[in-house]
């Protein structure tokens, strides 16, 4: 009984330990700018704008909420 009771209190430490990881706004732009690097200035600031779309707070919500 004394190592179930041990066990137990291993299992609700190493819980308290564990924290949530938020997807933030400026990972996901970073990560998606990074792909804009090009020649053609024009081609960059389409590819920026659309990242710009792609990870708007209320965009990642909502990817968060389907997966």
């Amino acid at each position: 009984m004394k190592k179930v009771t041990a066990l137990l209190v291993m299992l609700f430490l190493l819980s308290i330990q564990v924290q949530t990881i938020e997807p933030a706004v400026t990972d996901c732009y970073d990560a998606c700018s990074t792909g804009c690097v090009q020649r053609d200035t024009r081609l960059m600031q389409r590819c920026d704008r659309k990242c710009a779309i792609k990870c708007e707070p209320s965009a990642l919500v909502e990817e968060v909420g389907r997966g």
